[in-house]
């Protein structure tokens, strides 16, 4: 009998759940490779966005050691030392009795843990006795058992879901933006069932009759002014949710719709003269004048901006003439299928139709206003975006809209909170990637902080062009794991901006190459809290999200690459 011949045109594209635990377990089976390092850090004053003194924690690039096994027998001779030395004591605010305490207990039971409550960290230790405190005749690796908690015998990386769903606050990923979609979600779940969404987008397009092409270029404009001027990301989530059908409906598909709003907030974000969350905080760790370099920054903004709408253009054109070339032909049925029971049953346009959407403008405004003017974040757009959709419930059931009632109202926004679980849960999933890796706090030893100190070392020494290149591309793999604009400037600029001095590029083109980098990046990454946040809502799996991004990735890397080349021609200060 012959062999049957497998056809791999015909693979399952893997699950985004699937796609994520391999990258788990690859980051943890890398942490038994690379050593464990850590870095001091310090507390720097800048000068933000609005001209006021801000404080960052950054990291000492001279302080990097790997992490080694504390030199019991030289630690406990310089506190014996030590204790005779009121003065010493005083100034380093190590209270007598606790030192006492420690060297009654003898050398074998010194440990840094204990040290640590006393004031001597391992910080301060070392900048009184450099590596001499350590016994280094052996590395040590941070690796994460196979399971386990923070409870019991440790943190195990096949507890990442939890863990990662548990990690940060409700000010950020994961905890804040995992509640921040459910919310979001409800609140939007109520809105969708009022049919005011779909009534809207048809009035709008019975209205603007072949003008729905210049629909495209001007969103891509407005989505990229709003990353470029307050960092958009996570505001992007509850936008999409209208912008998907409306774009569907359009003609076009769902990956037209994300790249329309989040892809072009995050080219302005890489691109932006101004944003407080990325550029400010680079350039001022870096110690350049914040919001210097802005008209070069302006043009490039303007001109990356009109040549990726332009991609889209293109791209959003062949699907409109042939919908079935694209990748979420199949997932996409379920928008056009309630677009065309709507359109069939032709609803009207009604005044409670109407007074949700002016509410709906009216709360948008608002937020943006908010984040702008108050500086309003996750915790206030969530409660923002409640209060959009309970209005619009309301309204609903006074306008007898769909015929709903109060309950009706409960069962939507419950509807919608599930239709997005999954989403929040990969949010968690994701950030369970970094605590493999030994999460991202410089000061805590990781194989993460390794890497980073392993490619400054690389870097140094390399041809301008080659160095401000090499940059650029660290910086956009970085992103990878690292997503927080300001926390990847944190981490990286106090290392990257002396080496610009060494390689012989101006720090400003050491913050250009970051920003273009973590943008850039920011749209692909399936570390991404705001961007699975985006694809949950339009149906996507991150791994058919890919196979498009990833050249539109090059793409934007190449244009990277030719304002960064220019950047150094003209000497960019």
């Amino acid at each position: 009998m012959g062999k049957t011949k497998r056809d791999f045109t015909k693979m399952k594209t893997p699950h985004t759940y699937v796609i994520i635990f391999g990258v788990v377990v690859f980051a943890w089976l890398l942490t038994f490779l690379v050593p464990a390092g850590k870095f001091s850090t310090e507390e720097i004053e800048y000068q933000n966005a609005n001209g006021e003194t801000s404080t960052r924690t950054v990291l000492k690039q001279e302080s990097f050691r790997y992490s080694y096994a504390l030199d019991q027998a030289f630690v406990f001779e310089q506190l014996e030392t030590l204790q005779n030395n009121p003065e010493a004591l005083e100034e380093l605010q190590v209270p007598k009795e606790g030192l006492e305490e420690i060297l009654a207990g003898g050398q074998k039971e010194l440990t840094q843990s204990a040290l640590d409550e006393i004031s001597l960290t391992d910080d301060t230790l070392y900048e009184l006795y450099g590596e001499k405190i350590y016994d280094t005749s052996k590395k040590l690796h941070k690796t994460a058992r196979v399971w386990g908690t923070d409870d019991t015998g440790g943190f195990g990386f096949l507890n990442f879901v939890f863990e990662g769903l548990t990690s940060g606050d409700k000010y950020g990923s994961a905890v804040g933006i995992a509640a921040l979609i459910l919310v979001v979600g409800g609140a939007f779940g109520i809105i969708m069932q009022t049919g005011a969404i779909d009534a809207g987008i048809f009035a709008f397009i019975n209205k603007t009759k072949g003008l729905e092409r210049l629909a495209l270029p001007m969103l891509f404009f407005a989505f990229s002014f709003g990353g470029a001027t307050f960092g958009m990301a996570e505001e992007v989530i509850p936008f999409s949710m209208v912008m998907v059908p409306f774009v569907i409906a359009l003609g076009y598909d769902s990956i037209v719709a994300v790249t329309v709003t989040y892809v072009a907030s995050q080219v302005g974000n890489a691109t932006s003269w101004m944003s407080p969350f990325s550029v400010a905080v680079a350039q001022g760790i870096a110690g350049i004048p914040v919001l210097s370099g802005a008209t070069f920054r302006l043009i490039m903004w303007f001109v990356v901006t009109g040549l990726a709408a332009t991609y889209l253009m293109v791209y959003g054109e062949r699907i409109r003439k042939n919908p079935e070339k694209s990748l979420t032909y199949k997932t996409d049925n379920y928008f056009r299928e309630h677009i065309q029971k709507t359109s069939d049953e032709n609803k009207p346009f009604l005044l409670g139709h109407k007074l949700i959407l002016g509410e709906m403008l009216i709360v948008l405004i608002w937020i943006v206003w908010g984040v702008t003017q108050k500086g309003y974040y996750i915790p206030e757009i969530a409660s923002q975006f409640f209060v959009m959709g309970l209005l619009a419930g309301i309204i609903a059931v006074i306008f007898n809209l769909e015929g709903m009632g109060i309950n009706d109202v409960a069962s939507a926004f419950q509807s919608g909170a599930a239709d997005l679980a999954g989403t929040a849960i990969v949010v968690g999933m994701a950030k369970g990637i970094l605590l493999v890796l030994g999460g991202s706090d410089a000061n805590v030893p990781s194989a993460l902080n390794t890497m980073l100190h392993s490619m400054g070392t690389v870097l140094s020494g390399v041809p301008a062009w080659l160095g401000a290149w090499a940059m650029y591309i660290f910086q956009s793999l970085f992103n990878l794991v690292v997503t927080s604009n300001s926390g990847q400037a944190a981490l990286t600029m106090p290392i990257m901006a002396p080496l610009a001095d060494l390689v012989g590029v101006s720090r400003q083109i050491a913050v250009l190459a970051y920003q273009l980098g973590a943008g850039f990046m920011d749209a692909f990454t399936p570390v991404s809290a705001s961007l699975i946040g985006v694809l949950g809502v339009a149906k996507i799996d991150w791994a058919t999200w890919a196979k498009f991004q990833i050249k539109m990735q090059g793409f934007l890397f190449a244009l990277g690459t030719i304002f960064i080349m220019i950047a150094i021609a003209i000497g960019l200060q």
